[in-house]
C-alpha cells in the first residue's frame, strides 16, 4: 500500500479550527469513530512537537484499520494548546500530523480527517480566548465533522483521555463515547465515574487496545468481523 498524502489542511478563520479531509473522504452520512489524539492515539509527553518523539499507543492501529475496513471514518479532534499558548507553531504540529499518518500507513491504516482548535483561555493572541466553542469540551470540531464529510453524529462515538473529550461528544449529540486511562485518563477516571449523562452510552476501557469489544455499538456488528 502506497503511503496516503500527508495532512496539511488549512485553517477555517469563520469555525476557528485547522481541518484536513482525505480525498478519498464519501459524502454519504455515516457513523464516524473520533478519537482524541495525544493521550488515545498517540502517547502525550506534554505538548508535543517533534515528530521524533511520537510514539503510537498500543492498540491504537489495529482499531482504525478495522474502522477503515468497515467504511468507518475515522475523525481526530484535537485540542492544541501548545500553539494557543506559542509554545510551538503550525509546523512543528504538522511535521507530527505528517509522521503519524506515515506510521499509519505502513500498517494499512489511515485517517478520514483531523480537526485541531489551537485557542485557549491562556493564549497568545491571536490564538486566546475564554471558551472558543472549538474547544473542546464544546463540540465545535464534532460539528465541523458533520459539515465536513458528513457523518451521523447520532450514531458516532468518541474515545478519549479526558473529560473533555467526552462531554465534547455528548454536547454533539453523539451516541456515546469511552473513557481510556492513558494519557490524562486517570486524573479523570473518578470525575467520569460520577458523571451519569443521559442519552449517552458512557464505557471505560483501559487504553485504545481495549475499545474495539466497545465500539461493536457504532453499526450494530462487529468492526473486526
Amino acid at each position: 500500500m502506497a503511503p496516503l498524502p500527508a495532512p496539511r489542511g488549512c485553517f477555517h478563520e469563520d469555525l476557528g479550527i485547522w481541518a484536513w479531509i482525505a480525498p478519498h473522504t464519501a459524502a454519504a452520512p455515516r457513523p464516524a469513530l473520533f478519537l482524541d489524539r495525544d493521550g488515545v492515539i498517540i502517547e502525550d509527553p506534554g505538548y508535543l512537537c517533534d515528530p521524533a518523539a511520537m510514539v503510537l499507543i498500543p492498540g491504537a492501529t489495529r482499531l482504525i484499520a478495522a474502522a477503515n475496513r468497515r467504511g468507518i471514518p475515522v475523525v481526530i479532534v484535537t485540542n492544541q494548546a501548545g500553539i494557543g499558548r506559542g509554545y510551538y507553531g503550525w509546523n512543528e504540529f504538522l511535521q507530527v500530523e505528517d509522521a503519524l499518518a506515515q506510521a499509519l500507513a505502513a500498517e494499512n491504516a489511515h485517517l478520514d480527517a483531523v480537526f485541531c482548535c489551537p485557542y485557549h483561555r491562556e493564549g497568545v493572541a491571536p490564538w486566546n480566548h475564554p471558551q472558543h466553542p472549538a474547544r473542546k469540551p464544546a463540540p465545535g470540531m464534532l460539528l465541523a465533522a458533520k459539515q465536513f464529510i458528513s457523518v451521523d453524529l447520532h450514531r458516532s462515538w468518541i474515545v478519549g483521555d479526558s473529560f473533555s473529550d467526552l462531554l465534547a461528544g455528548y454536547h454533539a449529540g453523539l451516541r456515546g463515547g469511552t473513557h481510556v486511562l492513558t494519557g490524562y485518563g486517570r486524573g479523570y477516571r473518578q470525575t467520569v465515574l460520577e458523571w451519569q449523562p443521559s442519552n449517552f452510552d458512557l464505557r471505560l476501557a483501559d487504553s485504545i487496545s481495549d475499545a474495539p469489544e466497545v465500539l461493536l455499538t457504532i453499526e450494530g456488528t462487529s468492526v473486526f468481523s
